[in-house]
């Protein structure tokens, strides 16, 4: 798995997890909760983003997922914010998101074998003492 894919499956899945944990604080904690609404829609812009790279790089979605799903449901967010329906976006977060989670799952492992496999140690440079403060 090219890198780049890899980097990118992998915030797809850290957003998934922070989605999750506003799922977590139940429905009407979402719609009472603006900064939580915002934040959703972020997340899912993001994932919306990535997605379309992901296509764009050749890779080709688990059976059960567009990626161009997620690509359009960025634009909506990014640029028909005005008329956002809540029931919609609670929907996506809390039905559609963790489905996404399922059908990626062994891209995730994947992704994170290559990028254990890709990390090298001897790229880092060397820890100076006074990186650990006094």
């Amino acid at each position: 798995m090219e890198i780049r894919i890899a980097k990118e499956l992998l915030h797809i899945q850290h957003w998934l997890e922070i989605a999750a944990s506003i799922v977590a604080r139940g429905k009407d904690s979402y719609l009472a909760d603006e900064v939580a609404q915002e934040a959703g829609d972020a997340l899912m812009m993001k994932i919306g983003e990535a997605a379309k790279t992901l296509s764009a790089r050749g890779l080709d979605a688990p059976d059960g997922l567009n990626w161009s799903d997620a690509a359009k449901n960025r634009e909506k967010l990014a640029h028909h914010y005005s008329i956002i329906d809540r029931e919609v976006t609670w929907q996506t977060l809390s039905a559609s998101l963790p489905r996404w989670g399922e059908a990626l799952s062994s891209l995730f492992v994947q992704a994170a074998v290559t990028i254990d496999r890709d990390y090298d140690p001897g790229k880092l440079p060397e820890p100076k003492l006074s990186d650990f403060g006094d």
